[in-house]
């Protein structure tokens, strides 16, 4: 019965602290109860029994999984880690469908902001705080391939990623066609634009997609956006940092709407 107690830990990192969730039948019993779990850190070469009950416990989930070596799991606990340790979502996500039908059928008319693959969690929560004031209904991001809510995100948002809702999916692409379908505008903010986000209309129910920090937005989210608005800029830099773009382009939505 010991054994299958689920175990938390807190444990201190340099810069914040989380919680985590460690051993292999704890672990598994996080995923069975659907607790929010942003990763999973797997043992390289841990015992084969082992890994395949929790391999069995992982069919048909969407988690991301990194397998590492011994050194890193005994760098984040001193417990008895059994090869597994799962890091513990602060906040509970949700659906985005759900979300924005319920609010269209309210007559209302949603803001949603896409952060297609951004990595750097100071970014997202510097984004986020910069939401949450600008009056975004939610935030959605992709299950994989993106920072995660975390302490240091909460943190670097300044508490806003407690307030705004974050919705995750295992597919951009149909999440945002089918928010499409429901009457939203996709608009994607991007250098490869030749028209100025001054001239592209952003009021009513929008959801603006922001690429990640290396290669901007994927080629099957433009292709799908209604239109594509650029930054205007004077420099020599080709690109600006993706937390300054989303403050500009919601303020630009925000100024729009209260000249009306």
């Amino acid at each position: 019965m010991e054994n299958r107690r689920m175990e938390y830990k807190k444990f201190e990192r340099k810069k914040s602290a989380e919680d985590v969730i460690f051993g292999v039948r704890a672990v598994i019993e996080a995923i069975k109860a659907d607790r929010e779990i942003n990763k999973i850190l797997i043992q390289k070469g841990m015992n084969k029994d082992l890994f395949s009950e929790l391999k069995d416990a992982l069919a048909g989930r969407d988690f991301q999984l990194q397998f590492v070596p011994v050194q890193k799991l005994d760098g984040v606990i001193d417990g008895n880690h059994q090869g597994v340790i799962a890091y513990v979502s602060p906040i509970e996500y949700q659906l985005i469908e759900p979300f924005v039908e319920e609010r269209m059928e309210k007559g209302e008319k949603p803001l949603i902001l896409v952060l297609d693959r951004i990595t750097d969690v100071r970014n997202f929560g510097a984004i986020a705080r910069t939401a949450e004031c600008q009056g975004v209904d939610a935030i959605l991001i992709p299950s994989k391939g993106s920072a995660l809510v975390t302490a240091d995100a909460i943190k670097t948002s300044a508490g806003a990623l407690n307030r705004i809702p974050v919705c995750k999916t295992t597919n951009l692409k149909d999440s945002l066609f089918y928010l499409q379908q429901l009457g939203m505008r996709i608009v994607a903010c991007t250098e490869k634009s030749k028209i100025p986000l001054y001239e592209v209309n952003l009021r009513g129910s929008v959801a603006i997609i922001l690429g990640s920090e290396e290669d901007g937005i994927t080629s099957d989210l433009l292709n799908l956006s209604d239109i594509k608005a650029r930054i205007p800029m004077r420099g020599e830099i080709a690109s600006m940092n993706v937390g300054v773009a989303a403050g500009m382009i919601l303020y630009e939505k925000t100024r729009q709407e209260l000249r009306d």
